[in-house]
Formats: structure tokens, C-alpha cells, sequence
């Protein structure tokens, strides 16, 4: 049988995101500013979907990632790791407009890769006798400042740990389900023709686990090869999880903000 060639580039951004429709779930990769998918949420500020529910690190900054969306009043609901420096995210959560389920990263991070991973649930001792664990935690705010909507309690459960020394004792762990998103957006460095990705540095992040959670995923990619390209070894992201690739432009290549600008004296 003759070669199959499973080309998954896609012509544009807008054309890549026409199919997010109302109220879908997005697994978004990036680590502040770090390997954020820009290029395809500017394509989604473009079209019309809302009441998007997102799991990412954090929900971008004020005017650039994610934060665009927020204010476009796009996203309805967020799990995240923390507000970081976006004063929207922070004031849509406390007046009652926004859904947020604050997660340990940790948590987060294998509650993606769990999805990605066919694992429907995990316990971990993160959050163990907290809110997170016990319930109560506000996920929304009345617009009178009470709380609108709280966390339920989930399973915990002791497990025999054994010690470094050779003693054992049981442990209490929190049941923690996986994190299954309706698409994934995620940006490379390095991309070929397959879907196989490469990610520079500390922009792989929470890329990868983005990637794997999302029922479709796309991704942005700075260069494009072709498949055979990129050394097997060299691989982030295997192209089994990927649907559409994004070439980008050499101005969207170079177009990237920092979020805390650090100097010295030569």
C-alpha cells in the first residue's frame, strides 16, 4: 500500500477556531505570558462564542491571553491555579460574573494529563483537609458579595504510605477527577505537517497537558517542518494528540509581551 500523508495544517487561525461553538470547554497551554496561545484566542475574540468554560494556569493579564476574552465577557467559567496579575479576572470573581475553581498547580497539571491519559480520577494529598477537600469553597460570588455557588466535598481516603526509614503509616488522599476539555489551544515552537510538537524552553509549561486534555486540539506553531523533520527524540507532544496545526507569521512569530520586565547594569 501506498504512503498516507495526514496533513493537519490548517489555512488560518479563524478557520482553525470556527467550530467553538456556545458554551464550550477550553484547555489552554501558556504559564503567564509564557506560551500562550495568542494568535488562536484573538481568533476567538473575532467570532461569537461565549459562555466558554477554560482550565488554564491562570486566565492571562489585562488585555492580552485570555484576559482578552474576559473582557469581552466571553468566559463564563475558570480552573485555574491563581488570579495572577489580572485586576479583571479579580473583579469579575468577586461581583458574581465569573465561575472560578481555584486548584492546587499541581493538581491541575495531572488532572489534565490524566484526561490525556485515559485515567478518569486520581487521589493526591494535595488539598487534603482544606476547602478544597471539605467543601465550601466560594466558586461564585452573589453580586451582594455572598457566596452564590460553593465546592462540594470530595472522597478522601487513607492509603499505607511507607517512609524513607521503613516505617509505614496511612496517609488520608483526596479523590481528584480528570479534566476532559472540549478543545485544546496550545503554542510551539516547532510543529510539522503531523501534529508533532516541539516547545522552547519554559514556554512548554503547561502545554503539553493542554494539548493531551483537549477532545480537539490546536495548535499554533512559530515553525513549520515537514513529518520526519524533527528527531523522534525531540518530540513534546506526539502528533496522535493533535488535530489542527496553525502556521504562524514571522510578525505573529515576534509578537510577544512580558509580563514583569526584570533589568540590570551591564
Amino acid at each position: 500500500m501506498s504512503g498516507v500523508s495526514i496533513d493537519k495544517t490548517v489555512a488560518s487561525a479563524d478557520e482553525a477556531v470556527a467550530d467553538i461553538a456556545d458554551g464550550a470547554s477550553l484547555a489552554v497551554g501558556g504559564f503567564g505570558l509564557s506560551g500562550v496561545p495568542i494568535v488562536l484566542i484573538d481568533a476567538i475574540s473575532r467570532g461569537s462564542a461565549t459562555g466558554l468554560h477554560v482550565a488554564s494556569n491562570n486566565c492571562g493579564t489585562d488585555g492580552w491571553g485570555l484576559g482578552i476574552l474576559l473582557e469581552q465577557h466571553r468566559i463564563d467559567r475558570v480552573v485555574a491555579s491563581y488570579i495572577g496579575e489580572n485586576k479583571e479576572f479579580g473583579r469579575q470573581y468577586l461581583a458574581g460574573e465569573l465561575e472560578v475553581e481555584l486548584t492546587p498547580q499541581g493538581t491541575l497539571a495531572e488532572r489534565l494529563r490524566a484526561a490525556g491519559s485515559g485515567i478518569p480520577a486520581f487521589y493526591t494529598p494535595a488539598g487534603v483537609g482544606t476547602w478544597v477537600a471539605d467543601g465550601e469553597m466560594p466558586w461564585r460570588y452573589a453580586p451582594d458579595g455572598s457566596v452564590a455557588v460553593t465546592s462540594p466535598p470530595k472522597e478522601v481516603r487513607e492509603f499505607e504510605v511507607r517512609r524513607d526509614d521503613g516505617t509505614s503509616e496511612r496517609v488520608p488522599f483526596v479523590l481528584e477527577l480528570s479534566l476532559v476539555c472540549d478543545f485544546g489551544l496550545v503554542r510551539a515552537a516547532k510543529g510539522d505537517r503531523h501534529g508533532n510538537l516541539v516547545f522552547h524552553r519554559s514556554a512548554r509549561n503547561f502545554n503539553p497537558l493542554a494539548a493531551m486534555a483537549g477532545r480537539t486540539t490546536i495548535a499554533e506553531v512559530e515553525q513549520l517542518v515537514e513529518p520526519g523533520e524533527i528527531d523522534p527524540d525531540e518530540v513534546h507532544v506526539p502528533g496522535i494528540f493533535v488535530h489542527r496545526v496553525v502556521e504562524l507569521t514571522a510578525e505573529q512569530v515576534t509578537t510577544k509581551h512580558i509580563e514583569k520586565r526584570t533589568t540590570r547594569e551591564a
